[in-house]
C-alpha cells in the first residue's frame, strides 16, 4: 500500500534523487516537466552526426568531496576520470587557469620557483593596501593585482554579470584560487569525473522504480497540489507565486552551436578574457569524454545576457535588490503548507551538482523524519537568505 502521493516539480536531480528516496520509502511518486526530456539543465544526448556526448545546456562537470554523494551517483551511472583543464585566450596568447605558476611565469616572462612567484605576487603585484576586499574587484587586486586582473577577470566578468566588477560581491572570486605550482586542475575536490553515459542516462536510472511515473511536457499548475500529499517545487521560487511581488534577477546563457571536421581548440574549455570579443567562452564537447574518439566535432560559443521571461534562468544574480526581494518570496514560501522548494531555481542559489544531490539526499530523509514524529514539512531543507 502506498504512503501517499507525491509530486516532484521538474525531472532534474533534485526532482530525480528526491523521488527515488521516496518511492523506496513507499510512496507513489510522480515527476512532472515542462520540458520533452529528462534531466533538467544536465540533460546530455548524442550528436546524430558526429557521435558526440553533448552537454546541452552547457557543460557539467562533477566534482565533490562528499563520498556519500560519489557513491551514489556510481550507484546509477559509472563515473570515469576527467580533469577540468580551463585555458583563456587573452592578449593573443594561451594561459592556464587557474592562475598558476605557469601562468604567471608566462604572463610576466618569468622562470619564477613557487617561494619567489608567491613574493613576486604578494609583493610586486598585489595591492595590499586592500585589507578587507568587499567587491569582486577589490578581492582580484588584493590576491593578483591589476595586470592579472584585467588580462583575466575583468572582461570576462563584465560579459559574464553584464555590471562592473567593482558592483559584484567578494565572494564570487573566492571560487578561483591562484596556485604557486603547475597544478592545473580547475578543481581540488577528491572526487572528479564523468558519467560515462552522460547525466540523462544516470537520471533515467535513478527514476526507474515502479513506484514512479514521469510525464513530461507537462506544465505544473498550482491548482494540482491538491491532489497530493505534498510538492517538491524545483522550479523558479518567483515563478510558483506567478511573480506576484515581481520577479528575481538572473542571468541566462545563448549558445551558437556549431561543428567542426577534426580537433577544433585542443581542449574542452577555452576562455575569452577580453571585453571585445562578445562570448564569454567556447566549449569543444568531445573533451569532455576524454575515454571516446570522434573524427568530427561540436562546439558552443556561449554568450551571457540578463534573462527575460521565458528564458532559460541560469544564475541567480543575487544582488542587494534582488536579496531584499528574494526575503520576501521565502516569507511567502514559508506561509505555504504542503510544498518544499528545492534546487537551484527553488531556493534562488547557484548549486554544484554535488550540492544539489546532497541536500535532495538531506530534504528527503527530513521529509520523512517530519512525517514520522508528525510536525510540519518545512519549506526549505536550506535557507536560501
Amino acid at each position: 500500500m502506498s504512503a501517499g502521493k507525491l509530486l516532484m516539480v521538474g525531472a532534474g536531480l533534485s526532482g530525480a534523487v528526491i523521488g527515488r528516496r521516496l518511492a523506496e520509502a513507499g510512496y507513489e511518486v510522480t515527476v512532472v516537466d515542462s520540458r520533452t526530456h529528462i534531466g533538467g539543465n544536465c540533460h546530455t544526448e548524442r550528436d546524430s552526426d558526429t557521435g558526440v556526448m553533448v552537454h546541452v545546456y552547457g557543460p557539467h562537470i562533477f566534482h565533490t568531496d562528499d563520498a556519500e554523494v560519489w557513491s551514489y551517483v556510481n550507484t546509477y551511472e559509472t563515473f570515469l576520470p576527467y580533469k577540468n583543464r580551463v585555458k583563456t585566450t587573452s592578449r593573443g596568447q594561451v594561459f592556464s587557469l587557474p592562475v598558476n605558476l605557469h601562468t604567471i611565469n608566462q604572463f610576466f616572462d618569468k622562470t619564477l620557483r613557487p617561494d619567489e612567484a608567491r613574493a613576486f605576487i604578494t609583493e610586486q603585484q598585489a595591492d595590499t593596501s586592500i585589507t578587507d576586499p568587499q567587491s569582486f574587484e577589490e578581492q582580484a587586486l588584493r590576491f593578483v593585482g591589476k595586470d592579472l586582473y584585467e588580462a583575466f577577470f575583468k572582461g570576462y566578468t563584465i560579459k559574464q554579470w553584464g555590471c562592473q566588477p567593482s558592483e559584484l560581491p567578494a565572494s564570487i572570486l573566492k571560487r578561483l584560487p591562484v596556485r604557486f605550482n603547475y597544478d592545473d586542475n580547475y578543481f581540488f575536490h577528491k572526487y572528479q569525473g564523468m558519467p560515462e553515459n552522460g547525466y540523462t542516462a544516470m537520471i533515467g536510472k535513478i527514476l526507474d522504480h515502479p513506484g514512479i511515473t514521469v510525464k513530461l511536457e507537462t506544465v505544473f499548475d498550482r491548482a494540482q497540489a491538491d491532489q497530493y500529499d505534498h510538492v517538491f517545487y524545483s522550479g523558479a521560487l518567483d515563478g510558483y507565486f506567478c511573480y506576484e511581488l515581481g520577479r528575481l534577477g538572473y542571468r541566462t546563457l545563448d549558445f551558437e552551436r556549431f561543428t567542426y571536421d577534426g580537433d577544433y581548440q585542443g581542449c574542452a574549455v577555452m576562455n575569452y578574457g577580453e571585453e571585445d570579443v562578445p562570448y564569454t567562452r567556447i566549449t569543444e564537447h568531445k573533451h569532455f569524454s576524454p575515454w571516446e574518439d570522434h573524427q568530427g566535432s561540436v562546439c558552443y560559443r556561449e554568450f551571457a545576457r540578463a534573462a527575460e521571461p521565458g528564458d532559460i534562468p541560469y544564475y541567480p544574480i543575487r544582488q542587494v535588490a534582488e536579496k531584499a526581494l528574494l526575503g520576501d518570496y521565502v516569507k511567502l514560501a514559508e506561509a505555504t503548507r504542503g510544498v518544499t522548494f528545492v534546487g537551484r531555481l527553488g531556493t534562488y542559489r547557484y548549486l554544484d551538482m554535488d550540492v544539489t544531490i546532497r541536500e535532495a539526499l538531506d530534504t528527503a530523509h527530513g521529509f520523512l523524519d517530519c512525517i514520522e514524529r508528525g510536525v510540519p514539512v518545512p519549506a526549505f531543507c536550506v535557507s536560501p537568505v
